[in-house]
């Protein structure tokens, strides 16, 4: 699909001469958006929806390195000659495909435009920051109340794309995680309804 409504955060970021060339796109759960070794032709922001990028682990198992329900997804491939990881629809997603090539022209002409791009790329640093933080922690239990904590709002975290997909985004296997969901629960450190999690002390 095409001629699809920016999201305020995109027409903010982008110059205006831009907007015209940016295309919607939907893309079905479990539909890849583009795969390792593939030359990047455009820049995918997330407008609905949720996207991972994923490669494969030494056990042939995927290792979930991002996850996207809002803003850019492949902003680190901007210039290089291929994409070092697939991007995997995890729910139904639209996105908003911005074309590469003329966005890294613009973006070495327009120093207002840099400087919005750099804050937007801190920001993603910092989220991933706390990524690796919570990777680092031995327990799964440490990990799941530092997602619900710094990924939640209010003490509440969405589980949008299914406790699967989330086990591999902690880095552990989904039956730990059923495991350490069922404790938190029964010791009522968490409170659990369907896709939500709720810290409750």
């Amino acid at each position: 699909m095409k001629s699809i409504l920016l999201p305020p955060s995109l027409t903010t970021l982008l110059p205006k001469q831009m907007h015209p060339l940016c295309e919607g796109a939907y893309y079905k759960k479990h539909q890849r958006l583009f795969l390792t070794g593939e030359r990047p032709h455009w820049m995918f922001f997330v407008v609905s929806g949720e996207v991972t990028l994923e490669r494969t682990g030494l056990q042939g198992e995927p290792v979930v390195l991002q996850r996207t329900r809002l803003g850019f997804v492949s902003e680190a491939s901007l210039k290089v000659s291929k994409y070092h990881c697939d991007a995997l629809a995890i729910t139904d997603t639209t996105v908003i495909k911005v074309p590469a090539k003329e966005l890294a022209v613009v973006l070495d002409r327009d120093p207002d435009f840099a400087s919005r791009w750099i804050d937007m790329l801190n920001s993603e640093v910092k989220r991933l920051r706390l990524h690796c933080e919570r990777l680092s922690m031995k327990s799964v239990k440490d990990r799941v109340l530092h997602l619900i904590d710094t990924e939640g709002k209010n003490g509440r975290y969405q589980v949008s794309s299914g406790l699967k997909s989330l086990s591999g985004e902690l880095g552990v296997t989904h039956e730990a995680l059923y495991r350490t969901l069922a404790i938190l629960v029964k010791n009522k450190t968490i409170s659990r309804d369907e896709a939500l999690l709720v810290l409750t002390n």
